[in-house]
């Protein structure tokens, strides 16, 4: 195989077309193996293959810095430097990240895992090199999806301001996750199927085959000549961004050339490839959205496997049917429609559906303006891509408490994504902003009710669930639920558990069969539930607070403050994460690791003094 010839970008070079040709082949065939064996992002790693080789080709890295923007689509380029040995453990405990890190190899430019950072990074890098007195490339490789955030559109303004040397390569698959949304993506279809286009991208390559270094400014004046079929029909002339493309990127060899050539342009500029998310394998090509990230799977017979019911299905299902009843809901998603259980929203209440793309920003101030006017808006986001709509929402929404419901997907430790994508900081970043409420479900049950209740009472209010699995519950199910109360699940004598989302499954395990320990589904934080803490202190009781989630600010740390404020004292364990960014791996692993598990759990309640009862079953 060519592939076992390659340990470094360095060995690209001595290689011909026609083994660069038969190591694209290779490179998806090892992707293919590996996500079927791990799960993984699939679907896009497939469609970039050509263009990291292509790429590695022609810049040298990693003196030369290629920036990938989000980096699920750099499978290709994490084998070709230097980890095609540990490839096999992508996203794995222990093993390398499905995303690049710059902690992890010298060839990953930056670290990254939400979209539409790698422009400004790149800038950043270009003004380092221009100011420091260097000489070497800086290539920001973003998909169209990227395109849709706020912060690389204001990132190609400042560029095209800028006039650095700095090439912008993007990878036009028409996919995010879900399908792109919003004008430029229209722009970008309608764009690529206009015949001139079809036409001046022929002589555009024509022009390229005749470039040298004398001829650079040739490039310009070509530009001014196609200026009125071309130039002043796309949005990146107007940014001041020297435009080439569209092309096909997928021709591997159109693709060395192109990039061989317009290098070393002095100012910014533009490659517009086209790519297919999924190259390569039938499947994927298929259906690209399922295929992005899917579990394990048998790469010679590939079947779409079932994972279960799970919290962003139950969240999905009950706000279908609160809105078939109430036509004020209107449901948004910063591009998660999938992700965020709602498919079936979207086609039975179209009209009541919005997609804002990559920009929760937009998303949450959006919500803010429905809920001026009347409607109810619901925002369904992942605790770890909220944190980009953090000024919003304090400034759109809670300050003059407009009535927006957060369906808060994700929180906690998720697991093969890793560090970037953790949803473990919402409560301590919500809990500080006066207005807004913030709760947690124990189930599906719960979930239909606390939803309800929220859009009852039109203020701004944080519903937060886990990545996780849940039984499901018949449709027209809508129980009642107190606002603000606790639930006490078991009866204790000396001890209680409070536990605040999912850790409460391990703190019913810690406390099975110990008649000394209560255990309570702490499932208001704001407003918490000071009558029933007030009334646990006063009685005696010791406390073991547990959850999913930072313990710096989070749910132990309110009660502190509640206990402290109401002039109370209680003997009182915080079990949370620690102040550490927690990797990619098994979320049981990190759970129990973090000392949030149930034998945790059972540690801290023999420090205060409550050694755990043996169950019968433990004694046999």
């Amino acid at each position: 195989m060519i592939l076992d010839t390659v340990n470094s970008p360095q060995d690209l070079k001595t290689l011909t077309q026609s083994e660069l040709l038969e190591l694209v082949g290779e490179l998806r065939s090892e992707i293919i193996r590996v996500c079927a064996q791990n799960g993984g992002h699939l679907a896009s790693s497939l469609g970039a293959v050509e263009l990291i080789v292509a790429l590695h080709r022609v810049f040298d890295s990693p003196r030369d810095r290629i920036l990938f923007d989000v980096g699920h689509q750099a499978y290709a380029h994490k084998i070709l430097t230097g980890r095609k040995e540990v490839f096999h453990t992508i996203r794995q405990e222990g093993g390398i990240s499905g995303f690049t890190k710059v902690s992890e190899s010298e060839h990953d430019a930056i670290t990254v895992g939400h979209a539409s950072t790698s422009l400004a990074n790149a800038l950043g890098m270009a003004i380092a090199r221009d100011t420091l007195g260097q000489d070497y490339h800086v290539v920001a490789v973003i998909g169209d999806g990227a395109f849709t955030g706020g912060m690389a559109l204001a990132a190609m303004n400042v560029i095209g301001g800028q006039k650095r040397k700095l090439l912008t390569i993007l990878n036009d698959n028409e996919m995010s996750i879900s399908e792109n949304v919003g004008a430029l993506n229209r722009y970008f279809k309608e764009y690529q199927t206009r015949k001139w286009v079809q036409d001046t991208q022929k002589w555009g390559k024509q022009v390229l085959e005749g470039i040298s270094p004398k001829l650079f400014n040739l490039v310009d004046r070509a530009k001014e000549a196609a200026k009125l079929m071309l130039h002043q029909e796309n949005p990146f002339y107007a940014w001041g961004i020297r435009y080439v493309g569209p092309v096909d990127g997928h021709d591997l060899p159109g693709l060395i050339h192109i990039l061989e050539q317009i290098k070393e342009l002095d100012g910014p500029t533009l490659l517009h490839i086209v790519t297919q998310k999924g190259k390569g394998y039938g499947v994927a090509e298929e259906d690209p959205i399922y295929w992005h990230g899917p579990p394990g799977f048998n790469p010679d017979k590939p079947e779409k496997v079932s994972k279960g019911y799970s919290w962003s299905a139950a969240f999905g299902d009950a706000i279908t049917e609160l809105a078939s009843s109430d036509p004020k809901i209107f449901v948004i998603t910063p591009a998660m429609r999938e992700g965020s259980g709602l498919v079936r929203y979207s086609q039975t209440h179209p009209e009541r559906y919005l997609d804002t793309g990559i920009a929760e920003d937009v998303a949450a101030t959006v919500a803010a303006g429905m809920g001026l006017r009347g409607l109810k808006p619901v925002l369904a986001i992942y605790s770890t891509f909220m944190q980009r709509a953090y000024d919003q929402i304090i400034h759109d929404i809670a300050i003059e408490k407009v009535p927006v419901v957060f369906a808060v997907d994700r929180a906690g430790i998720v697991g093969g994504d890793g560090a970037t994508h953790n949803g473990v900081f919402d409560i301590a970043y919500l809990r500080t902003v006066p207005n807004l409420q913030i709760a947690a479900p124990k189930d599906a049950y719960e979930l239909r009710a606390m939803l309800k209740k929220a859009l009852e009472l039109q203020a701004p209010i944080a519903l937060r669930y886990p990545r996780d699995s849940v039984e499901k519950v018949p449709e027209g199910t809508w129980p009642s639920i107190e606002w603000g109360r606790w639930e006490i699940l078991k009866e204790g004598r000396k001890a209680y558990i409070l536990s605040f989302g999912k850790t409460l499954k391990y703190a019913l395990e810690a406390a099975l069969d110990n008649p000394e320990v209560g255990v309570i589904n702490a499932r208001f934080l704001k407003p918490l539930d000071q009558e029933m803490l007030a009334q646990l202190a006063q009685g005696g009781y010791k406390l073991v607070t547990v959850e999913d989630h930072q313990r710096m600010g989070g749910f132990g740390s309110a009660v502190l403050e509640s206990l402290s404020g109401l002039g109370l004292q209680a003997e009182v364990r915080v079990l949370g994460l620690q102040d550490v960014f927690y990797d990619h791996g098994s979320i049981a692993r990190m759970h129990a690791e973090a000392g949030i598990d149930a034998a945790s759990i059972r540690a801290a309640l023999a420090e205060l003094g409550l050694p755990a009862q043996m169950a019968l079953r433990d004694l046999r």
